[in-house]
């Protein structure tokens, strides 16, 4: 059978429309199907009127990946919610759209429920193509898929106050910065879901949360994604924590994890807050970060938290990926850098000035760190060497030794 297929404009401004998989036993969908997408600017990659044969049917689809699929649940060789999760599981980006020759409350929620985006009934003429239109609104940015996956860095505190927060923040900006002048994006995300203040500080506006996506994962896709983060600062994408989050069941590292990894594949870097103190939570995210950066301060407490830290995450066999920053370090501190290696049995990676009054000013009016002032740069060059671009000339590293 043949398949309808309008032709994209060959112009090179053009923008290729958004693709289409149907697999639709019924001859009453299937009519309403044809008439709706007549006209309409889509490419159909695949029509099945035979839902019998269903783990290929499924394969095919995930082998095409369309941005949208009609399924025709009416005659499914399989249960409704089983079906629905596989297509999920199998097209996590994919508008799924529901098709049904009658409206049944129960039948309308078990949908949703399982995971569907759109449930429609005939007529179907206006809503299917309504809903094509919202999915062509908000289709994913082009994946390339030659491009490595992005990278997760992952910003540990020895213990609260070392200024984890903060640092993972003003970093994450600047690798926005460096993403928007590569036509790419990164993302801010915080996984302190007891005391995440990463909302806050960069005041944002989006009222849900990354809990959201843990609760969701049956649904996550880009899509759904699009409405959970905040995208208020150029090239750096957004998810805060909930705030003041008491939950009845703790929420699992693995459906932490889980979205992390979602995150990975559609960003070139996604900056995590993990708060502070290592949990069990905290140990099952690690398996989905790059590099882990732990931060502490000069202080006693500090150190004797960052060595026991170090200490564990080596034995737990994370050495080759862990680095110690040393935040608010002074200018002339009491202890050399082969005491601090000696005390924490790591070498410090990044050492970051103390410019206590510079923050307390920004976060008074609201803000971050203007570019200008000592902790900035530094924290700029830091976003330098870890995304591979040069660092800015002129500017004195900052040295231990003040």
């Amino acid at each position: 059978m043949a398949s309808l297929i309008v032709e994209q404009d060959s112009t090179p401004a053009a923008i290729a429309p958004p693709t289409v998989g149907i697999a639709i036993g019924s001859s009453v969908l299937w009519d309403h199907v044809q008439e709706a997408l007549r006209g309409l600017s889509v490419r159909v990659v695949m029509e099945q009127r035979d839902l019998c044969n269903w783990p290929p049917l499924v394969d095919r689809l995930q082998s095409l990946r369309p941005d949208v699929v009609l399924l025709d649940i009416t005659g499914l060789p399989v249960a409704l919610e089983e079906a629905v999760h596989a297509m999920r599981a199998a097209l996590p980006e994919t508008m799924l759209v529901a098709l049904d020759t009658s409206a049944q409350p129960d039948t309308i929620l078990a949908v949703v429920r399982a995971g569907a985006n759109e449930f429609l009934y005939p007529p179907l003429g206006a809503n299917l193509q309504k809903a094509i239109a919202r999915r062509a609104a908000i289709r994913p940015r082009p994946r390339d898929d030659s491009r490595p996956p992005g990278k997760v860095l992952g910003f540990l505190a020895a213990k609260g106050g070392c200024g984890a927060t903060t640092i993972a923040c003003h970093l994450a900006t600047e690798l926005g910065r460096v993403s928007a002048q590569r036509a790419e994006h990164s993302l801010l995300a915080d996984l302190d879901l007891h005391s995440g203040i990463v909302g806050f500080l960069m005041k944002v506006k989006s009222p849900y949360t990354v809990l959201d996506a843990v609760q969701n994962l049956h649904r996550l896709d880009l899509s759904y994604w699009n409405a959970l983060i905040s995208a208020e600062w150029p090239g750096l994408e957004i998810i805060a924590a909930p705030s003041g989050y008491l939950p009845k069941d703790p929420v699992a590292g693995e459906s932490l994890g889980k979205v992390v990894n979602f995150a990975r594949s559609h960003y070139a870097w996604t900056v995590v807050d993990l708060g502070a103190g290592l949990s069990l939570s905290t140990f099952t995210i690690l398996d989905e970060i790059d590099e882990i950066y732990l931060v502490t301060t000069l202080e006693v407490p500090s150190l004797h938290q960052a060595k026991q830290a170090v200490q564990t995450l080596m034995n737990a066999g994370y050495g080759n990926r862990l680095h110690v920053i040393l935040n608010r370090t002074p200018q002339r501190p009491d202890v050399t850098s082969e005491e601090l290696e000696r005390i924490l049995g790591l070498p410090i990676d990044t050492m970051l000035p103390n410019d206590y009054y510079a923050l307390y000013d920004a976060f008074c009016k609201g803000k971050l760190l203007p570019p200008g002032t000592h902790l900035s740069r530094q924290i700029s060059n830091f976003a330098m060497r870890v995304a591979g671009a040069p660092v800015e000339k002129g500017k004195r590293r900052f040295s231990l030794f003040g």
